[in-house]
């Protein structure tokens, strides 16, 4: 008996949950819920699609964007690259333009002198006894009263705080403390135009600079330099004064000391110190390139004097001098020195005064 109703008991709480199961569930709900599924489908679908679609038009504008900034990028580039070509081709060219003015070509630099340096016949001269500042050029001269003096070449020097630059501020890779042989100041002041090694050079000469700079001017009166005046070794100032003519007396003085020739005329140096070492190139660009057959040379360059050049050459056996004072530039300077090769080789005999420049 108590089974049966146990039985019966448990049979209606089983009913009444698939009753409850079942009745959650509507057959209604049943037919509603794949419409509600395929709309969510399609939604989410849409959905999607729109994300894609957003995606897209933000990916191209995001690519036409790039392809704009990389067609400004490309047209800086473009135009920076266009300078760079016109920068080299405004460097002097191999074989400059020859314009000749009466006969005479014409020059940019301000002052021009040439001479046979066997013979003594000036071939060319522009402004040749103007007397002008004459930088760098000072250290052929200072380089003559070092050879002369016959002081030890392997004696150390030491640069000292004596021979900075106050006067125009100049830099020099010589640092204060900097050991080395006067023959290595020598080396430098004529291939490299070393200013604080010029200095220490004078001013280490038996009395100080004083007495070097005494001996600079007296031996300009010796060589007949009477329009020539040293006040420093370097050229740093404007008060060292000469004419072409005198320092075309000054570069043939100086080619005659085999060690000026062999110093000036070296295409690189490498000083060897205790904490490393310093390479230092020709400030010439003709002997660095090594076209030219030269024995001689010094550059030059102060605000007040402009580009300087002095160099001895051979142009067809002929042994010249050249001289050219206030050129605008280190380029014109040379180019100046290749038109008179150039004229020179077709007139080899011609002697006068140079042509202005109208420009």
């Amino acid at each position: 008996m108590r089974f049966h109703l146990t039985t019966r008991i448990g049979a209606a709480i089983v009913a009444v949950l698939m009753t409850v199961t079942l009745g959650s569930i509507s057959p209604a709900a049943e037919a509603r819920t794949p419409a509600k599924v395929s709309k969510a489908k399609v939604s989410k679908a849409k959905v999607s699609k729109s994300k894609v679609s957003k995606a897209k038009v933000a990916k191209a504008s995001s690519a036409k964007k790039a392809k704009v900034v990389r067609g400004k990028a490309t047209k800086v580039a473009v135009k920076k690259r266009g300078k760079g070509v016109k920068r080299t081709f405004a460097r002097a060219p191999s074989r400059p333009l020859l314009r000749l003015v009466n006969g005479l070509p014409v020059l940019k630099a301000s002052v021009a002198f040439v001479i046979d340096q066997d013979s003594g016949q000036v071939l060319l001269g522009k402004n040749d006894d103007d007397v002008r500042p004459i930088a760098s050029l000072t250290k052929l001269m200072t380089g003559v009263i070092i050879a002369d003096a016959k002081l030890p070449l392997d004696e150390r020097i030491t640069i000292t705080q004596d021979d900075v630059d106050r006067l125009k501020g100049s830099s020099s890779r010589l640092r204060v403390g900097t050991e080395l042989t006067r023959g290595q100041a020598l080396h430098l002041t004529l291939m490299s135009s070393e200013n604080r090694a010029a200095h220490a050079l004078a001013r280490t000469y038996p009395g100080g600079e004083r007495a070097f700079v005494e001996a600079m001017n007296n031996k300009a009166r010796q060589l007949g330099m009477d329009q020539t005046h040293y006040v420093e070794p370097t050229g740093l100032s404007s008060e060292n004064q000469s004419s072409a003519r005198d320092l075309a007396m000054l570069a043939d003085a100086a080619y005659d000391r085999p060690l000026l020739r062999k110093y000036s005329t070296s295409p690189g140096y490498r000083l060897e110190l205790d904490k490393g070492a310093l390479q230092y190139v020709n400030s010439n660009r003709l002997v660095r390139e090594g076209d030219w057959p030269i024995g001689l040379q010094k550059t030059g360059y102060i605000s007040e004097a402009g580009q300087c050049l002095v160099v001895q050459t051979k142009v067809k056996d002929r042994n010249l001098i050249m001289v050219f004072l206030d050129s605008a530039s280190k380029v014109t300077r040379i180019r100046d020195a290749e038109i008179v090769k150039r004229w020179l080789r077709t007139r080899p005999a011609v002697a006068g005064k140079a042509g202005d420049d109208g420009a």
